[in-house]
């Protein structure tokens, strides 16, 4: 025997369904040659049995059972009767008619081919091992989502994942690592794309570690101007600076003894990174204004979508920062990696907008191929959104295609921008802006401040746009 029936010899049953003995007997000695195991069955009832006990990876269907009996009436009866026993199960029909519509209108209900006798022995031959093979694929598939579903489960029973809806393996891997790092003290780096869930990942880490009752004081570290940063991040006395009139307190003294999540880390200034790395190091700072030193114990988890080995070799992300922070990675994976997770989590998002006495709204088909052919620029963030307007708008609670805003198989429309440079802030805001199709205000929501801000940062970076209205 060769590898390929090697490997045969390890699949499932061929089933040879005939009232005929010689036939039956012909198939078995004919695949007895390539190494392929055989059951035989000369009745509906018998077949339907095998099926149910034994491991049968194709049958053979002939299409008529009795003498003289031409109308292929038992045999139609026979395949629907398999398709509702096993509907993946590969059903090969085999006619002798003159006439083969009754077996093209099956071939239209899901059975896998035909073959006329007298048959061909190296066609029949190949067409058995390719369903075998494709049945045996199926069945691992099968297998491997069932082990993966099991996990899933296994993992939200014992832990909380805080509402997350995930159905890919990569994501499963991200947040098995996430809760088995969350009861350590390490510092933990998420990296991904905005909007694909960093966020709720830092607040996994948070509900399964042992500070989960303790604070968990978030924070836009990119989003913080070099003159109010370190009042921000350590708090400041009275006096301290031109209208502080009382005391404020700082986020680290407000983490003390939980967690500070420090979003958008890569767009941090140089001297807010400074500032930054003193605190890690020593645990201990000052309020502005103040002479007296302060310890505090914080765990820190921060977050960026920007590439930061390349803004460490653009000098753009101090090195030593990064090992500080980064001891435990955590990446999240665009929507675009885990596409089986759209449908899922749309309707998920379908139930949570959910009003009134009819429950959520319905995808139509069109809507479905819709967001499988979407690329997801804005990730889980911009599905949320779509399926927000889609709910609002959609007529008699059913969703099609122009509810949703998408054209099938439309790219995200670009924003015409400078050539990008391999600055943390300028990759940050520029990608911010195509998310935002280039409205400023909607860029400046994302990134967490105001409109002026985000144009004086343009103006500073040389960030353009066609057309750009004045603040």
């Amino acid at each position: 025997m060769n590898a390929e029936t090697d490997m045969l010899d390890t699949l499932m049953k061929v089933l040879i369904v005939d009232d005929q003995r010689a036939i039956r007997t012909a198939l078995e000695v004919l695949f007895e040659q390539y190494g392929i195991p055989t059951l035989a069955a000369s009745s509906p009832d018998e077949v339907l049995d095998l099926i149910a006990r034994e491991d049968v990876g194709v049958v053979i269907q002939d299409m008529n059972f009795r003498a003289n009996e031409t109308s292929g009436a038992e045999g139609v009866e026979l395949f629907r009767a398999i398709r509702k026993l096993d509907g993946e199960l590969p059903v090969l029909l085999m006619t002798a008619w003159a006439s083969i519509e009754m077996v093209v209108a099956l071939v239209k209900e899901g059975a896998a081919d035909y073959i006329a006798k007298p048959w061909d022995d190296a066609k029949l031959v190949r067409e058995v091992k390719k369903l075998l093979q494709l049945r045996t694929l199926a069945d691992e598939n099968a297998r491997h989502r069932a082990r993966s579903r099991r996990a899933r489960q296994s993992l939200a029973g014992k832990a909380d994942l805080c509402g997350l809806v995930y159905s890919s393996d990569v994501m499963h891997d991200v947040v098995s690592l996430a809760v088995s790092v969350a009861p350590s003290d390490a510092p933990i780096l998420i990296t991904g794309p905005n909007g694909a869930g960093k966020e709720k990942l830092a607040e996994i880490v948070q509900a399964n570690s042992r500070r989960r009752d303790k604070p968990f004081v978030k924070v836009n570290a990119g989003a913080l101007p070099d003159e109010l940063l370190e009042a921000e991040l350590f708090g400041s006395e009275a006096g301290a600076y031109t209208g502080a009139t009382k005391q404020r307190i700082g986020r680290f003294e407000a983490a003390n003894g939980g967690t500070l999540f420090l979003d958008e880390i890569g767009t941090l200034s140089m001297v807010g990174q400074q500032k930054l790395l003193r605190v890690l190091q020593t645990g201990e700072f000052e309020r502005l204004g103040s002479s007296t030193t302060k310890k505090v114990d914080v765990r820190i988890i921060s977050a960026t979508n920007v590439d930061l080995s390349r803004a460490i070799a653009s000098g753009a992300f101090r090195e030593d920062l990064y090992f500080r922070l980064n001891v435990i990675e955590l990446r999240v994976p665009a929507l675009a990696e885990r596409p089986d997770e759209i449908l899922s989590l749309a309707e998920r998002f379908l139930a949570g907008f959910a009003t009134g006495e009819n429950g959520p709204a319905v995808l139509s088909r069109s809507a479905r191929d819709a967001l499988l052919a979407h690329e997801w620029p804005g990730n889980v963030r911009e599905l949320q959104n779509r399926i927000q307007r889609a709910t609002l708008v959609c007529r008699d609670g059913v969703i099609e295609l122009e509810d949703l805003g998408l054209a099938k198989n439309s790219r995200p429309t670009q924003v015409d921008v400078a050539p990008r440079e391999l600055d943390p802030e300028r990759v940050s805001i520029e990608e911010a802006l195509v998310r935002a199709s280039g409205i400023v205000s909607k860029a400046a929501a994302e990134l967490g401040m105001s409109r002026q801000a985000l144009y004086r940062r343009m103006e500073r970076l040389q960030i353009t746009l066609e057309r750009r209205p004045r603040p």
